[in-house]
């Protein structure tokens, strides 16, 4: 029997990140299914190879790592008290470089932890991870509290005028909304108070940490609601949108795409209220 050729090449991918947008010097945020973008010759790498290769020397990477369950699922309520007991008692230190990505995020994510050139924040479950000249800046001193919220790898983002770049991965998935959340005018936002396993000098110790709900959101959004707003930025004429490989493509200015959501959200909040 015949294997089947996978026929998307690095420089392929490489190419149609050029003709989306994706340029010399950028910073971008990527979101991907690697099951829409087809068959690659040389697997994930060859995609993350290919946008390192676009946004060139001066340029910057990032993706969104979290962690694996259940690192910061303590305080949640997801696991009764003598399941949290169980996980106080066993469960190893989180680890910024070591510890995998969460399986939530796609094969990309875990792919991405492991480039040799990789910066990873200190942050667990809004570990964020970065190559390229802007890594050092993107995740340092990224602390246990309001991880995507001002100071934050996605507030950074907004700074250096960096974009998001979606390959084939679903609009009501977009992390950087999550910093829209943070800074929209809204009153009462919904909270977490988390516990999370770390090393201080060698010895295990669980932190507290708070951050806005992103669990069950800060309030009761409508059904997919982050993915409405990222079709209204699209239909508004906002982004680029294009094919890398097989798979339907969109590049999204990040500062203007939360300049966009975060009234949308105050407004929604308000009704809801």
């Amino acid at each position: 029997m015949n294997l089947v050729c996978p026929r998307i090449t690095r420089d392929m991918l490489a190419r149609d990140c050029a003709a989306l947008g994706v340029g010399p010097g950028d910073t971008v945020m990527v979101h991907a299914s690697l099951r829409a973008v087809g068959p690659l010759l040389g697997g994930p790498d060859a995609l993350i190879d290919a946008i390192l290769e676009a946004v060139g020397a001066a340029g910057t990477m990032m993706v969104y790592l979290g962690c694996p369950s259940p690192y910061d699922d303590l305080g949640r309520g997801l696991y009764s008290a003598e399941d949290e007991r169980f996980i106080e008692e066993h469960c190893p230190p989180f680890d910024p470089y070591l510890t995998r990505a969460s399986r939530d995020f796609g094969i990309l994510a875990e792919f991405f932890r492991g480039h040799p050139r990789v910066r990873c924040s200190a942050n667990p479950g809004m570990r964020m991870a970065a190559v390229g000249a802007r890594a050092e800046f993107l995740t340092r001193d990224h602390g246990p509290d309001f991880g995507l919220g001002e100071g934050s790898p996605l507030a950074r983002l907004c700074d250096v005028g960096g974009k998001v770049l979606l390959v084939g991965s679903d609009l009501d998935q977009v992390t950087l909304l999550h910093y829209a959340e943070a800074v929209a005018s809204i009153e009462g936002k919904r909270l977490a108070h988390v516990r999370v396993p770390v090393l201080r000098e060698g010895v295990r110790v669980w932190q507290d940490a708070v951050e806005f709900d992103t669990n069950h959101g800060i309030c009761d959004w409508p059904d997919r609601f982050f993915g409405t707003i990222v079709e209204g930025f699209i239909a508004a004429g906002h982004a680029r949108s294009g094919p890398i490989g097989q798979a339907g493509c969109h590049l999204l200015p990040g500062r203007a795409l939360v300049e966009f959501a975060a009234p949308i959200m105050a407004a929604t909040a308000r009704q809801a209220g």
